[in-house]
């Protein structure tokens, strides 16, 4: 079937498929302190979602990512990975999380073997204050999660959000945790995607500022960047670093994701202000034909991205409940 592709050339492979707006932490940059939960009886049932991840992946999807809130909320979680790996046999070759890892622990080996083939962790400071402060959690049963997933064999993956005046200071020690224990890290700028009005662009971290920080202590050279949203570092010659730097260096013009949320709206970028109501027009009994239809159209009027109109997006739906 045809690819999917956006009228600024730009061919979709990866899909994010948001399992519920649930979610245990309380991050600042991401939800409301008091976040109203949708009903759940408009998330979508497994066999919705595993229809939709097919319909893509039959038009050139082929890594998905399982995200939220946070996964590890969705009771019927290990069922909806198995039924989703199964869609390597219609051209599936990746099936990724992103979980707080929280609650993983208990579940690592079962996930992995129901078809996880990596899982990015987000971890934002290692010093329990400042993830305290961050998460209104604690941080021990993330480092608990993490090696478990490590113990289970899996591949991991950890994301930090850099937001000033509450963890810049943590960039170099996170990434020396993460260095000793060789694992991947990937620092991200604070994107205007939270709580409307609570975004400031003064608490942006910028890619530059990071790389400073960190060459005060290590080498650090650049790669070349291929599709993905991070930027490929070298630290010391090598530790891969990514910095995805929205805000200060927009990548947009070789994105090539799309995001499904809990609901099932279609969201061909991060920042677009509305979606396509997939979920709703699949439970109106329309067919796959028309669903495919209904994306092509809305990939094809993909917007430029971020890059074109910067700033805060202006719509309902917070960060936790567009599923990162």
């Amino acid at each position: 079937m045809s690819p999917l592709i956006d009228r600024h050339g730009r061919t979709k492979r990866k899909l994010r498929i948001s399992l519920t707006d649930r979610c245990n932490f309380r991050c600042t940059y991401c939800m409301p302190e008091h976040p109203d939960w949708l009903p759940r009886a408009s998330l979508l049932e497994r066999g919705e979602i595993v229809r939709l991840a097919g319909l893509f992946v039959d038009h050139g999807i082929d890594q998905i990512r399982l995200t939220g809130g946070e996964p590890l909320l969705r009771r019927d979680l290990s069922e909806c990975v198995r039924e989703i790996s199964a869609l390597r046999e219609r051209g599936l070759s990746r099936l990724s999380m992103t979980t707080n890892a929280s609650r993983i622990a208990p579940k690592a080996r079962e996930l992995v073997q129901a078809g996880i083939d990596d899982f990015n962790v987000s971890l934002d400071a290692i010093d329990p204050d400042t993830f305290r402060r961050l998460t209104r959690r604690e941080v021990a049963p993330v480092l608990d999660g993490i090696d478990a997933l490590v113990d289970a064999g899996a591949k991991v993956k950890l994301n930090a959000v850099v937001i000033r005046g509450d963890n810049e200071k943590d960039v170099v020690p996170l990434l020396e945790w993460a260095m000793a224990r060789g694992l991947p890290l990937r620092f991200i700028e604070y994107m205007p995607l939270d709580a409307p009005g609570h975004w400031k662009r003064d608490a942006v971290v910028s890619e530059a500022e990071m790389l400073a920080a960190i060459g005060e202590r290590h080498h650090v050279e650049s790669v070349p960047r291929g599709h993905d949203p991070a930027t490929p570092y070298l630290v010391d010659g090598r530790y891969p670093l990514g910095i995805i730097s929205t805000v200060s260096n927009p990548f947009c013009s070789t994105c090539d994701r799309l995001r499904i949320t809990a609901t099932g709206e279609l969201f061909t970028c991060l920042f677009s202000p509305i979606g396509t109501p997939l979920g709703a027009r699949l439970r109106e009994g329309v067919d796959d034909e028309t669903l495919a239809a209904q994306v092509a159209r809305a990939v094809w009027l993909k917007d430029a991205g971020y890059a074109s109109r910067p700033g805060p997006v202006d719509r309902p739906l917070t960060m936790h409940a567009m599923g990162g």
